[in-house]
């Protein structure tokens, strides 16, 4: 059946999964002891919520995130009698894993993986890997969509704290948007970690900036938009995905834009699940909802695989699932259909969608 007519096809059956076939036995790949426990815990958490109501067989195996652990891990996947691995903190647990796991017919998704690498050589060796995570080029992506589509008629600033990744990030940026004939009005290299940051706002208000993207940490936007305020400059500040850490030691500033993941918890679609997490002692936070949605898709991909006798990765990457965190759905390359980089803006303790335009 071709893939556009297959996907409708799949949505009207998923929604019945459980009771088109019988439940697959799904196999965890986290960690469970060592420096990466708690996300491993996180995803457990998650995972063990979904399938106890699915009523299916949560496998749980060790992830030790260490080089050539791959082969052992497929073993063992293959020996649980799972049809299916979610999980995958570590890219070096999939390296030597997808092939054994391409054999055994059974598909894997990561729910953290971003390296390009990998799912290059997935589709390349037509390993059956599904990235639950956004990509290396997401953020950049989203980015540069989002100045292109609100500054386009601002005086915008690019700056950036010398990182490889801040460097890179803006870099990626700056080029994207220059090819659109936009360019900014000021570029910078500051100096991250100072406890002020006046110098650079005056020469940002010298050059007559008034939007400014910031390719750094929390901290230093965060100071940034201080001394902005005190210098009584009017600058509409953005950073990245570095912005999701903690509001110390120099609270934000309402009004500050970010581009970064949604808190999945305060999605309308989570709100049963968050109660139940807990009702149950358990905090809704880092993978544990991710975890709850991959064996969601995984059940419901099983149930149209049974009704359509089709491949379980077949069926994975061709249908659209309603899960906790939203709609996922996966495209030709594997990777998720819709970019997951959300416009934010903090306000009052939290990231949360920006008013509509003329709100």
């Amino acid at each position: 059946m071709p893939r556009r007519m297959l996907l409708p096809v799949l949505f009207l059956l998923t929604a019945a999964a459980p009771a088109l076939a019988e439940g697959p036995k799904i196999a965890l790949v986290a960690p469970q002891t060592g420096p990466f426990a708690m996300l491993g815990n996180q995803m457990r958490d998650g995972a063990s919520l979904a399938a106890k109501k699915l009523g299916l067989e949560l496998a749980l195996i060790e992830e030790s995130c260490e080089p050539d652990s791959g082969p052992a891990i497929a073993r063992q996947v293959q020996e649980s009698g799972s049809k299916a691995a979610i999980g995958f903190l570590c890219s070096e647990s999939l390296d030597g894993a997808l092939e054994p796991l391409k054999d055994a017919g059974i598909p894997a998704v990561t729910l953290s993986v971003r390296w390009k690498g990998v799912m290059e050589d997935a589709l390349k060796n037509g390993w059956p890997l599904y990235r639950m995570a956004p990509t290396t080029d997401d953020e950049a992506e989203r980015l540069s969509e989002v100045i292109l589509r609100d500054w386009s008629g601002a005086a915008f600033a690019l700056i950036e704290d010398g990182t490889i990744h801040g460097r890179e990030l803006t870099e990626t940026i700056r080029n994207a948007l220059e090819e659109r004939g936009l360019k900014p009005v000021f570029t910078d290299t500051f100096r991250p970690g100072q406890e002020q940051q006046v110098a650079l706002v005056r020469r940002l208000k010298k050059a007559g900036a008034t939007h400014v993207f910031i390719g750094g940490d929390r901290t230093d936007v965060a100071i940034i938009a201080r001394d902005a305020a005190a210098e009584s400059a009017a600058l509409t500040l953005m950073g990245g995905e570095a912005m999701n850490a903690a509001d110390t030691p120099v609270p934000l500033a309402d009004g500050v834009l970010a581009v970064t993941l949604p808190d999945y918890a305060a999605l309308p679609t989570a709100e049963g699940v968050v109660a139940e997490l807990k009702a149950g002692g358990t905090e809704p936070e880092g993978y544990v909802l991710p975890g709850h949605a991959a064996v969601t898709a995984v059940a419901e991909a099983a149930g149209a695989a049974g009704a359509l006798s089709l491949p379980l990765a077949q069926a994975l990457g061709e249908a659209h699932f309603d899960t906790v965190i939203g709609p996922i759905a996966f495209d030709e390359q594997h990777e998720l259909t819709d970019n997951p980089y959300r416009l934010l803006e903090w306000r009052q303790g939290a990231f949360v969608a920006p008013p509509a335009p003329g709100q």
